[in-house]
């Protein structure tokens, strides 16, 4: 049974192409490269001097990628406010290769609430029957193991997902697959890389949201939705990184809001250590088959705690497979970990899909009571609050109808306002987050991303990514 089915229903940097234009301007000029401010004695006066190993796309400005496009190592790009970035369909050459955004340097997307950086595709080509359609997706961002900092501040990431094929960057440098993998929106590949993610919207892609294979990062108060057509997460880590995800919102991920791994772990690329905590995770795996992902999947001797999440008409709870083998990098996750603490919320809507040769699960409340077999049972969420069929845990949100959408539903509503009403019982009864293993690991020192410091948002004493 293909599910796919069910959706249908229901390099050289000298090399790439660019346009580049001012918004407001209609004329438009072909160049090789994207205009650098070269001449700080052009510059306005409340504008830094910067030197020749920085190029700068201005605020408010259209650059239209036709190629592949490639920050080279040892420059870094700088992507003011307002700027889009625009990606063509057609892709590159005979095979049409999805175009991909490498970084081998640094880049720097320095959005505002008012004025994000936009990457997507042609507006005209912005529908919700192109989500999951591979003509109209492009190949996400590629930091490589030569990126050694990257922000993403107010940043919109939409329509990527391309297939990785024969011609594919990624490819020939062997980052992914061709003809096996799909790009994610954004890709990390530097164990020593530093990486902050933050107040960002990464949404309609095909496989997973953040990919990350290496590095220390921030991943703080951005939204998620419609990552994975049939298989990917919102958040996916492998070995080689130390990472703090929190304050998210996580809408419709095909498969998990969170995949924890330490996948890939060797003497050179280390156990991954994840904190994750307040993220509010909602209809996580019903757009897939089987009994695999539903919110949190933990695996591979991953450290990770996660705790004060809220997680909301999900297909399952948190799963820790091979829990019986710990400690070891091939199979279940490192014990010393935390996964409590969470909160598992209902509505009574039914799922329109559903395996009856599987899990049969229909309603959320019916899958985190499924006697699952990578449920850890007396462990894992022993102190959680779950619903049941007759206590479902309404969080009482300022404006989500639990019950009136549909759960495989990836359509995010921008009136949704996942916020906690006053009385919500999900504002109580959270980890107080004084045990000192379970404190972000970049909370205090920070990471040092283009010269600013930034830290990791504080646990809070509530359940999901907002309070009152």
């Amino acid at each position: 049974m293909n599910f796919k089915n069910y959706l249908l229903i229901g390099s050289a940097f000298l090399a790439t192409s660019v346009m580049f234009m001012a918004c407001d301007d209609e004329e438009t000029n072909e160049i090789v490269t994207p205009p650098e401010k070269e001449d700080p004695e052009e510059e306005k006066p409340d504008t830094p001097a910067v030197d020749e190993s920085t190029i700068i796309w201005p605020a408010d400005t259209v650059v239209n990628l036709t190629d592949h496009y490639v920050v080279p190592a040892g420059k870094s790009l700088v992507i003011e406010a307002g700027a889009q970035i625009i990606v063509s369909t057609e892709g590159v050459g005979a095979n049409h290769v999805p175009i991909e955004f490498t970084v081998e340097g640094n880049l720097y997307c320095q959005g505002t609430a008012e004025k994000p950086v936009l990457f997507s595709i042609a507006e005209e080509d912005r529908l919700p029957e192109n989500i999951f359609n591979e003509d109209f997706m492009w190949g996400g961002i590629v930091a490589t193991e030569t990126c050694e900092e990257m922000l993403i501040d107010h940043t919109i990431i939409e329509y990527t997902g391309g297939q990785v094929v024969d011609g594919s960057p990624a490819a020939a440098a062997g980052i992914y697959t061709a003809g096996d993998d799909a790009y994610p929106q954004i890709t990390t590949n530097n164990i020593n890389g530093r990486y902050v993610i933050t107040n960002s919207i990464i949404r309609n892609g095909w496989s997973d949201g953040i990919y990350m294979m290496g590095g220390q990062g921030i991943i703080a108060h951005n939204t998620f939705a419609a990552n994975g057509f049939d298989g990917a997460e919102a958040v996916n880590v492998k070995a080689g990184c130390q990472v703090d995800v929190a304050g998210n919102i996580m809408y419709s991920p095909n498969t998990n809001g969170l995949k924890l791994s330490s996948s890939g772990q060797s003497e050179n690329r280390g156990q991954a250590k994840v904190q994750a905590y307040n993220n509010t995770i909602i209809n996580a795996g019903w757009r897939r088959d089987g009994e695999k992902g539903g919110c949190v999947y933990v695996e591979k001797n991953v450290l990770a705690n996660v705790f004060n999440n809220l997680m909301v008409n999900c297909k399952f709870r948190a799963m820790t497979p091979s829990f019986s083998i710990p400690n070891n990098p091939e199979e279940g996750y490192d014990d010393s970990s935390v996964i409590d603490y969470n909160y598992y919320a209902s509505g009574s809507s039914r799922s329109e899909v559903t395996f009856p040769d599987e899990s049969g699960v229909a309603y959320a409340w019916e899958g985190y009571n499924y006697a699952h077999e990578d449920y850890n049972v007396g462990v894992v969420d022993l102190n959680s609050i779950i619903a049941t069929e007759n206590d479902l845990k309404d969080p009482m949100f300022v404006n989500y109808d639990l019950s009136g959408v549909s759960l495989t539903n990836y359509l995010y509503d921008d009136s949704w306002d996942f916020s906690l009403q006053a009385g919500s019982p999900a504002l109580t009864g959270a980890y107080s987050g004084s045990d000192a293993s379970m404190q972000p690991y970049f909370g205090t020192t920070g990471l040092t991303v283009n010269g600013e410091t930034y830290t990791s948002p504080a646990i809070e004493p509530w359940f999901g990514a907002r309070g009152e």
